[in-house]
């Protein structure tokens, strides 16, 4: 009996942490931290564009210059790869065909600094 209201209890419990552990950035996106980098996610439109910071207490932004990576679009069915590049001051950005639709999941990829840096989102 102890152990069914335990494994009940953590069930229960499990989506409240989820819930618990989603952050906003200082641009109003999703946070997801990937290999101790916070990433965020800010959908502008057609645009894609992630916001990168240093894993160092302070989230100091991440110098983006030069980096490349991608984005794989899930929408309407299809799925889509944005090529992403650096932009200052730390940024990454790529264009999309069309507008991302409510609902659509993106994977950022991306190596920064001998980090391979890996986050997943859903546009709201």
């Amino acid at each position: 009996m102890i152990r069914r209201t335990l494994i009940l209890g953590l069930t229960l419990a499990m989506p409240l942490a989820a819930i618990a552990q989603e952050q906003r950035g200082p641009n109003g996106g999703r946070v997801v931290v990937a290999d101790g980098h916070p990433v965020e996610f800010v959908p502008n439109g057609a645009e894609l564009v992630f916001y990168l910071r240093d894993d160092d207490r302070a989230g100091s932004p991440m110098r983006t210059r030069g980096l490349t990576g991608r984005a794989v679009v899930q929408q309407g069915g299809q799925t889509i790869t944005v090529q992403l590049a650096g932009a200052e001051p730390n940024r990454m950005v790529g264009q999309m065909d069309q507008p991302l639709a409510p609902g659509a999941r993106v994977v950022f990829s991306a190596s920064a600094g001998g980090h391979r840096l890996q986050a997943r989102f859903t546009n709201d």
